[in-house]
């Protein structure tokens, strides 16, 4: 913390999220008088050096550009390449509610969403329950009872909400670079349950 930062009394802040506002202007750049910026309409804009002055952090003083093959997964018929997500009433995995207003879902978390064209291409309806299985070099991960969901997702591609779907992301596949989860490009599969609506 910066000299004078005040000491945290977070009891206190459970109840005064002003308080919690002086402490992030205490230690973030960009955030003096916050509690009276906060106050406008439409907020306010952070201090961003290559946007307000054309400055990058680096020894030229002068943005670097990388480029990277493009590289495509192998999806085998019938399956689809999920994404994992967060609702809008989440926080990591810190779960505050069954709504996600971002994507128009109420009332449960156990949904994928599916582009129309595949839902009918694989035999399905929406509102269906299905299991989704992800396969990765032999090895079969479950999560069971997700309702079908119509979404705008591109064709191939499906989304369903972590940690719900944690257990479809395969612990050896990890990126080349960083070593993260691949929890954006899951292989998967959409198996019918015995349940029905």
């Amino acid at each position: 913390p910066r000299p004078n930062t005040p000491r945290a009394d977070w009891i206190a802040m459970k109840d005064d999220y002003s308080l919690i506002r002086e402490h992030i202007e205490a230690v973030v750049d960009g955030f003096d008088n916050f509690e009276e910026r906060i106050q406008h309409p439409g907020g306010f804009v952070l201090p961003n050096p290559p946007r307000d002055a054309r400055r990058f952090d680096t020894q030229s003083g002068k943005a670097h550009f990388t480029g990277n093959k493009l590289e495509f997964i192998k999806v085998p018929p019938g399956r689809l390449i999920l994404q994992t997500l967060r609702s809008h009433d989440q926080y990591n995995t810190t779960i505050y509610g069954k709504d996600d207003r971002y994507r128009g879902i109420h009332g449960g978390r156990r949904v994928v969403l599916v582009n129309e064209a595949d839902i009918v291409e694989m035999g399905f309806r929406e509102g269906d329950l299905v299991h989704l299985v992800s396969e990765f070099h032999g090895t079969e991960r479950r999560a069971e009872n997700f309702r079908i969901v119509p979404y705008s997702t591109p064709k191939g591609c499906a989304a369903a909400y972590y940690p719900e779907t944690n257990v479809l992301v395969p612990l050896d596949s990890v990126a080349d670079t960083s070593g993260t989860p691949t929890s954006k490009s899951v292989v998967v599969r959409m198996e019918r349950t015995q349940i029905s609506l």
